[in-house]
């Protein structure tokens, strides 16, 4: 995977498209498949989702029972074998949100990152003392090494970006606002926007702002998300697809239908249209920074 440590996190969502697929070629619901399988309905949908790891023999039996011929079967048990693989973020399974390590397996996997965000400043580009200030302004009652868990957590996501293998290229718009909201107070945020001048100035990153002179942007209609894009796996004829994530409130979402990340790309092509240029952003940030110092 291009030097990446993905963990099982892919081999386990693109395991599940082909079974999904397999399925429904083969004219079976969820409920008569389990029913064959002698296995839950729920099983089949956390498999079909990719969101637990599978023995060769389970693999063997659905294919069977969906009419897969050889070649395929094989293929389908020999990928099996990598969603078993673990990744770093799985020790810190009781400090990451529910959910979440399916976003960090993808985000550590992925080649490009298409990212806008409106409010804060990202996971992937916080100082230490800026997420400390989030994770506890989150939840008040939560107690320290819990909140230093959390703050490794998104730190160590941050080695991705200057790995020696294929770090990822990210574009990343941030809105104006993020750089006036001083998130922990005026030394906490000066520091913060410095590590993003800092970051901008890496071949593989580009940060761009969004300023508030854009007026009504793309952005502001289509809220926050991060569209990831992956390498091909080896000589392995499964292909990630790219993903468009969208974290709300209550949840997230995880879409790859070819109309909805065409809408996506078309409206990051436009935030990133309305964003000032490389000079003007670190400009920009720079000011915004001396404000702050002041």
């Amino acid at each position: 995977m291009s030097g990446a440590t993905t963990g099982s996190t892919v081999p386990r969502r693109q395991l599940g498209r082909h079974l999904r697929d397999l399925r429904n070629a083969s004219r079976l619901t969820v409920r008569a498949a389990a029913k064959q399988l002698e296995w839950s309905e729920p099983k089949i949908w956390r498999i079909e989702t990719g969101q637990v790891s599978l023995r060769s023999l389970d693999v063997e039996a659905m294919c069977r029972t969906y009419g897969a011929d050889a070649e395929l079967t094989k293929g389908l048990m020999g990928l099996a074998k990598e969603t078993k693989n673990r990744g770093w973020w799985h020790a810190y399974g009781d400090v990451i949100p529910e959910g979440f390590d399916l976003y960090i397996g993808l985000e550590e996997a992925a080649e490009r990152l298409s990212w806008y965000e409106s409010e804060l400043v990202p996971g992937l580009f916080q100082t230490p003392d800026y997420a400390r200030a989030l994770i506890k302004r989150s939840d008040p009652e939560r107690d320290e090494v819990e909140v230093e868990r959390r703050v490794h957590v998104r730190v160590t996501r941050q080695a991705l970006l200057t790995r020696v293998t294929a770090p990822p290229n990210v574009d990343v718009a941030l809105n104006e606002a993020i750089l006036r909201r001083p998130v922990g107070g005026n030394k906490v945020m000066a520091e913060q926007l410095e590590h993003l001048v800092h970051l901008n100035e890496l071949e593989n990153i580009s940060i761009r702002v969004v300023p508030y002179a854009a007026g009504l942007h793309e952005g502001l209609m289509s809220g926050p998300f991060v569209t990831l894009r992956f390498p091909a796996h080896g000589d392995s004829p499964y292909v990630e697809p790219p993903t468009v994530y969208v974290e709300g409130f209550t949840g997230a979402l995880y879409l790859d239908k070819p109309n909805e990340i065409e809408r996506y790309d078309g409206a990051f092509t436009s935030i990133w249209g309305s964003a000032l240029d490389e000079a003007g952003s670190a400009s920009l940030l720079k000011q915004a920074v001396r404000e702050l110092s002041k």
